[in-house]
C-alpha cells in the first residue's frame, strides 16, 4: 500500500480503521476458517484422549453433566469473545482490545502482560500437542509391540517431527492451508461417523444408570463435590483455544462478521460432535479398571482394541485420531504465530524489528513462524528431563488463555453496562465507524476543531463529544497532537447479542471465567506432594510477573501499545511531523 494510497477492499478498509495496513493475504473464506476452527477445537477427538480426566474425578455422571456445562459456558465464553472480534477483528486480538477498554492510566501495562501472555500460552499450546501426539504414537507402538520400551527422548523427537511438519505447511506452502482445512474438516466429520458406528455397533453397553447415576472419587477428596470441580476441568481443556480464529483475522475475507460467525459455528457443531462421543465412549467403555491402567497410556486406544478385538482394527482407528491431531498442531503454529508477528509488530517482542518482517511472496510471518516452532521445540527438551516439569509449562493452555479472555470480557461488561458502546455505524470525526480509529487529543495547544459540537458523554472512559452522522474532514493538526486509539469512542462492530441478553450472557461468561481460573490450579488428586502439585499459578504468575519486571525496566519505553501505520495516518490526514518522536520514513505512528 503506497503513502497517501486510500485502502480500496472493504476489508482493507476495515483494517485501516484498527490503525493497519493490509500486508498478510487473505486467503481463508467461510468455509475454510470454520474448518480451521473446528480443526483447531477437536473436540470429539479430545473427547476420546481427556476423558479419563473428568471419569477419574467424578466418574461417567461427572462427566457427562460437566460436559454439558462446559459445552453451553463455553459458548457463552466465545460469544463476548465474538463480540470483541467484530468491533475490532484483528490478529493482536486480546491485548488489542485490551488497550481499547481498559481505562487510560493502565492501557500501556495490561495491554503488554496480556501480550505476552497470549503468545506464550500459545507457544506452550505448540508444545503441548505435539507431545501428545509423540506419546499418543508411541502408546499406538506399544499396543502393536507390548515390549517396546518407551523413553521420553522418543516422544521428544516425535514432537519435533510434528514441528516440522507444521512448519512446512505454514511456511513452505502456506497457499494450501485454506484447502487443507476444509479437507480436514471432512475428514474431521468422516472420523467422527467411522469411530461412532464401530464403537456402537462392536462394543458391549455398560447400563444406562452406570453413565448417568455413577459417580467417582479416584482423586481422594474430602467429598464427591469437590471431586466434581476438580474433574471439570478435564471438560474444559476439552473447548481450549476456540479463540484461534481470531489470530487469523487479517488473513480472513470480511473478518467482522465471518469470524464470529465461524467461532459461533465451529463451537456448536463440535459441540455436538463430542456430546455424542462421550455418551458413546461412556456406554462403551468397558472393565473400567483394565482401560484406566492400559499399558498404551491411553484408555480410548484399549477402548479400540477391546471392542475391534483386532490391532489392526485398533490402529486404524488410532492412527485417525493421530492424523487429526497433527492438523490441530499445524493450525496451532498458525495461529501462534500471527499472534506474536502482531505482538512484535506493535513492538511488544524482543528484536520486534526482525520479527514483524512479512516475506513479500508468500505473505506470511516467517520469522515468527520460525521464532514459536523454536521455542515450542525448546519447551519439549523439558519433557526429556521431567514430565511433572513439563506438566507445569503446559498449564498455560487453561489458566493462562482464561486470564487473557477474563480481562478483555470484564471490561467490556462495564463499558456495556455504562453505555459506553455506540451503535455499529457510527461516524466519527470524518473517519468510517471503528472501535479503534484514531482520534486527535491536544496536549498544549488547540487544533481547528474536526468535530461537530454535541453532547459530551462525561462517563465515557475516553471523554469527548459524540460525532454526528456529517463526516466532517480534519482541516489542520499542530505539531502538538498525539493520535490515541484509547481517545475512539468505542463502537459495536456487525455481531453482537443484543439488549439484555448480550448484556447476561457477558455477565455469565465472566463469572464462569472465574470459576475456571480458580479450579485451573488444584491438583487432580490427594494427597499432595511435588509429584502431583498443579503449579499453574506458578507458570502463569511467573510470565505476568517476569514480563511486568521487563515491562518497568525496559518496555514501557518501547512499548506504546497498538501502533498506527505511517500510511494509514496519511490517509487519516496526519503527517509524521505531526506526531513528537516519529521519525519521517518510519513504519509506524504512536498511538
Amino acid at each position: 500500500m503506497e503513502p497517501n494510497h486510500v485502502p480500496e477492499s472493504a476489508d482493507d478498509q476495515a483494517l485501516a480503521r484498527l490503525g493497519k495496513k493490509q500486508v498478510l493475504k487473505r486467503r481463508f473464506g467461510f468455509l475454510s476458517i470454520v474448518g480451521f476452527a473446528m480443526a483447531e477445537l477437536i473436540t470429539w477427538e479430545t473427547v476420546l484422549t481427556l476423558f479419563y480426566q473428568s471419569f477419574e474425578n467424578g466418574g461417567p455422571a461427572g462427566a457427562f453433566y460437566g460436559y454439558i456445562i462446559a459445552c453451553l459456558s463455553t459458548l457463552s465464553t466465545y460469544t463476548v469473545i465474538s463480540e470483541l472480534t467484530s468491533m475490532a477483528p484483528i490478529a493482536g486480538g486480546q491485548y488489542y482490545w485490551v488497550y481499547m477498554l481498559a481505562p487510560l492510566k493502565y492501557k500501556k501495562a495490561s495491554s503488554y502482560l496480556i501480550g505476552w501472555l497470549t503468545s506464550m500460552a500459545w507457544i506452550a499450546t505448540i508444545a503441548t500437542e505435539t507431545i501428545f501426539l509423540g506419546t499418543m504414537i508411541e502408546g499406538l507402538i506399544i499396543l502393536n509391540n507390548p515390549d517396546f520400551a518407551q523413553k521420553r527422548w522418543q516422544n521428544t523427537l516425535l514432537a519435533w517431527a510434528s514441528v516440522a511438519g507444521t512448519f512446512f505447511i505454514n511456511v513452505v506452502v502456506p497457499g494450501i492451508l485454506p484447502r487443507f482445512e476444509i479437507v480436514m474438516l471432512v475428514l474431521h466429520l468422516a472420523g467422527f461417523v467411522a469411530i461412532l458406528a464401530t464403537l456402537l455397533a462392536m462394543s458391549p453397553k455398560q447400563s444406562s444408570d452406570f453413565v448417568f447415576h455413577t459417580s467417582l472419587n479416584e482423586g481422594g477428596w474430602p467429598s464427591q463435590g469437590l471431586s466434581y470441580c476438580v474433574g471439570f476441568i478435564g471438560n474444559i481443556a476439552t473447548f481450549v483455544g476456540a479463540d484461534a480464529s481470531v489470530h487469523m483475522a487479517e488473513e480472513v475475507a470480511n473478518a467482522a462478521v465471518v469470524i464470529p460467525r465461524a467461532i459461533i459455528t465451529g463451537m456448536s457443531l463440535n459441540s455436538v460432535l463430542g456430546l455424542a462421543m462421550m455418551v458413546t465412549i461412556l456406554f462403551c467403555i468397558g472393565n473400567v479398571d483394565h482401560v484406566l491402567n492400559s499399558a498404551t497410556g491411553f484408555p480410548f486406544i484399549q477402548i479400540f482394541y477391546d471392542t475391534t478385538q483386532s490391532y489392526a482394527g485398533a490402529s486404524v482407528m488410532t492412527a485417525l485420531i493421530i492424523v487429526l491431531t497433527g492438523a490441530c498442531s499445524t493450525g496451532i503454529t498458525a495461529t501462534a504465530s500471527r499472534m506474536t508477528w502482531s505482538f512484535a509488530r506493535d513492538k511488544g517482542m524482543p528484536f520486534s524489528r526482525f520479527m514483524s518482517q512479512v516475506n513479500h511472496r508468500t505473505k506470511v510471518p516467517i520469522v515468527s513462524v520460525t521464532v514459536v516452532c523454536g521455542f515450542a521445540c525448546a519447551l519439549t527438551l523439558i519433557y526429556i528431563g521431567s514430565e511433572t516439569a513439563f506438566n507445569d509449562v503446559i498449564s498455560l493452555t487453561v489458566t493462562g488463555f482464561y486470564g487473557t479472555y477474563f480481562l478483555p470480557s470484564a471490561l467490556l461488561l462495564y463499558h456495556r453496562i455504562k453505555g459506553h458502546v455506540l451503535p455499529h455505524g457510527t461516524m466519527l470525526d470524518g473517519f468510517p465507524d471503528a472501535a479503534a480509529s484514531a482520534s486527535p487529543s491536544t496536549k498544549e495547544k488547540s487544533v481547528t476543531p474536526v468535530r461537530p459540537k454535541s453532547p459530551v458523554d462525561k462517563d465515557s472512559p475516553n471523554p469527548g463529544p459524540l460525532s454526528s452522522p456529517e463526516r466532517v474532514i480534519p482541516e489542520k493538526v499542530t505539531a502538538q497532537v498525539e493520535f490515541e486509539i484509547s481517545q475512539a469512542p468505542l463502537i459495536w462492530g456487525p455481531w453482537k447479542v443484543p439488549g439484555i441478553l448480550g448484556t447476561i450472557n457477558n455477565a455469565y461468561a465472566c463469572v464462569y471465567m472465574l470459576f475456571v481460573l480458580f479450579w485451573s490450579v488444584w491438583p487432580s488428586e490427594t494427597p499432595v506432594d511435588y509429584t502431583t502439585m498443579n503449579y499453574s499459578i506458578v507458570v502463569t504468575g511467573g510470565v505476568l510477573i517476569l514480563s511486568g519486571i521487563w515491562y518497568f525496566v525496559r518496555a514501557r519505553k518501547e512499548y506504546q501499545g497498538p501502533l498506527i501505520d505511517e500510511d494509514i495516518a496519511a490517509i487519516m490526514h496526519l503527517t509524521p511531523g505531526a506526531v513528537p518522536g516519529l521519525i519521517p520514513g518510519s513504519s509506524v505512528l504512536p498511538v
